[in-house]
């Protein structure tokens, strides 16, 4: 009878996962290096049509063995769809129209991690030769220096920060850890390869508020969940509480800088085009919480339109905020929504 209490134990449960985490880390580790090695040695050396074969065909490997990533990446869309589904239908097998917004995200986020290690070579002519801003982001970029670019893992995202620094300036993003230290360096490695500089996301605010300080852009990724206790805050996102990073509306804030918001949109003949979803100038009093939420709507109207785009299997809403959180944000939604004009 302790057995089976103890089997049902919620704690009990989340303890032992715990426990095997570190398991996993280490069984999964060998294959991480050589899945980086692979894409140093060969990736690099590939054309831009070979690379996007070889990249497809490694997205539906692990579609179709991602299990658990499938299943996480059919709750998410069904969450960006708003579809208000009774429980027991909500855990129904995809539809084929979800099924393929699911392979093509899948196939996106491998399309870009290929195209990292098929910059690492000859990276600035490449990168040129396969992206472009628009119109519409070559003015902002002329009108306004430095600025906070803000955006989500979303389309290629490393493509915006390498033709930022592609326009002759200096561009600052942020790298978190992929299993060791070494492997991180390794990749960071990979990504600074076009002159871009990368710092880690530990200890990241000092060298970027004093990049902006010295005329660097800086581009961050927001759609990641950062908890309060390192610098988060509770956001709403697709209707549900999300805790994210403030740092963009906090150094737009200390240095002045305006923060622009945009993203790299894949195209139908392999290209991606940079495009423009809306700038926030500097304002003096600009509330954070509410320039953070800015962000993350305008984010969500992108994400809403290009679902297939964005990286689907991944626990953006794994966190739930407390009683006192949860109402300081329903306050703050509700006084949002009152003095936004649409």
């Amino acid at each position: 009878m302790a057995r089976d209490a103890d089997s049902t134990n919620p704690k009990r449960k989340g303890k032992r996962r715990r426990n095997r985490k570190p398991i996993r880390r280490g069984l999964r580790r060998p294959f991480e290096w050589l899945g980086i090695f692979l894409g140093m040695l060969v990736l690099a050396n590939l054309s831009h049509r070979l690379l996007f074969a070889l990249c497809d065909f490694m997205s539906a490997v692990m579609f179709f063995f991602d299990r658990k990533g499938r299943a996480l990446a059919l709750d998410n869309l069904r969450i960006i769809l708003g579809e208000k589904r009774a429980p027991a239908v909500s855990a129904a097998p995809p539809a084929r129209s979800e099924n393929i917004i699911i392979r093509r995200s899948y196939r996106n986020m491998a399309r870009t991690i290929g195209h990292v290690f098929w910059t690492s070579r000859r990276a600035m002519k490449r990168a040129g030769s396969v992206a472009a801003f628009s119109s519409r982001c070559l003015q902002v970029l002329a009108g306004n220096k430095p600025l906070v670019t803000v955006s989500a893992h979303l389309g290629c995202w490393e493509v915006l920060s390498q033709l930022v620094h592609l326009q002759g300036r200096r561009m600052i993003s942020v790298a978190k850890d992929i299993g060791t230290p070494a492997m991180t360096e390794l990749l960071m490695k990979s990504r600074k390869a076009i002159g871009q500089e990368i710092v880690h996301a530990n200890g990241a605010f000092r060298p970027l508020y004093e990049g902006l300080r010295d005329g660097a852009d800086v581009g961050l990724l927001v759609d990641q969940v950062v908890k309060p206790e390192d610098g988060g805050v509770w956001v709403e996102f697709f209707g549900r509480p999300v805790p994210v990073s403030v740092a963009p509306a906090f150094l737009a804030a200390k240095t002045h800088a305006p923060i622009v918001v945009a993203w790299s949109r894949p195209l139908k003949d392999g290209t991606y085009r940079c495009e423009y979803v809306n700038l926030y100038p500097w304002q003096k009093g600009t509330d954070i919480w509410r320039r953070t939420q800015d962000c993350i709507c305008d984010l969500e109207r992108v994400i809403r339109r290009h679902p297939s785009c964005w990286v689907l299997n991944y626990r953006y809403f794994r966190k739930t905020p407390n009683e006192k959180e949860a109402r300081q944000l329903a306050e703050r939604i509700e006084k949002y929504r009152r003095s936004c004009p649409s």
